[in-house]
């Protein structure tokens, strides 16, 4: 069995191939995590507001995204808990996508913060 400090050639934890559920969950989880921090590293705000083609996605609206999705998930659904700011000063009626359009307001070092800071609390849940 592969351990759980096996790394990638990107640094990326390798998933065990076997495990219980919370250890296979936490490890794929920290796989896809690291994945968003290895294409985000070393980015300045131009690069985490680059856009391809027609798209209008950007890596750090991703990450600002990833960073709802960590609170929504483990904060709201998981303990049934307020999200707390930044999400609840968002007025979701008037842009769904608040969490994508407004990260290229945010400062590189504020999403990787953001995200970082949902992240941990995700893990201590």
């Amino acid at each position: 069995m592969r351990a759980l400090t096996d790394m990638d050639e990107h640094g990326r934890p390798e998933p065990p191939l076997v495990g219980d559920d919370l250890t296979m969950l936490c490890a794929f989880l920290d796989h896809q995590r690291a994945t968003l921090a290895w294409k985000c590293d070393g980015l300045g705000a131009q690069g985490l507001r680059a856009t391809l083609g027609p798209s209008t996605m950007t890596l750090g609206g991703l990450l600002k995204h990833m960073a709802l999705v960590e609170d929504h998930w483990f904060t709201w659904r998981l303990h049934g808990r307020d999200l707390g700011t930044p999400w609840n000063t968002v007025d979701w009626d008037a842009d769904n996508d608040g969490d994508f359009n407004s990260a290229a307001h945010d400062t590189p070092d504020a999403l990787r913060t953001l995200w970082h800071a949902a992240v941990e609390r995700s893990r201590a849940t």
